[in-house]
This record gives C-alpha cells, structure tokens and sequence, in this order.
C-alpha cells in the first residue's frame, strides 16, 4: 500500500434520533442518523407509523372507497 494517501482511521461514536450510541471506528469521528437497528420496524418487529400532514389517513380513506366500490362490482356481476 502506498503512504500518506489513506485518511485516518479513528474511534467514532454513531448516535441515533432514538438515543441509541454505537461505538466503532470510522474515518469520522461522529456520525448521527435517523434509523438505527433498535428502533427500524424490520428488526425491532413495531410497526410506527409516522403521518405526515395526514398522508396516512388520506391513503386510507381512498383506498376505502376503491375497496367497497370494488365490493359492489363484483357483487353486480355475480347478479
């Protein structure tokens, strides 16, 4: 390997929004992120639900509506 071409490899410390601290090294040394594998659903097995200016609620409530319109064709036809 050649000399004084590879960045420096120190500890660092990862924090999450959670609260979670995970010490390892790094090239830098603080890193923060939003999701961690204590608190992301695939891994912790809770499912949050985070609704933005009600985009949940809105996808609901369409979905409803195709949902029971589709109830009704398929009843029409089965008529």
């Amino acid at each position: 390997m050649k000399e004084k071409i590879h960045p420096n490899y120190v500890d660092c410390v990862i924090t999450c929004s959670c609260g979670n601290v995970v010490k390892t090294r790094s090239v830098k040394p603080k890193i923060s992120v939003e999701i961690c594998s204590a608190c992301h659903p695939f891994f912790s097995g809770k499912q949050k639900m985070i609704d933005a200016a009600g985009r949940v609620e809105k996808y609901r409530r369409r979905f409803a509506k195709k949902a029971s319109a589709s109830k009704k064709e398929k009843e029409t036809e089965t008529t």
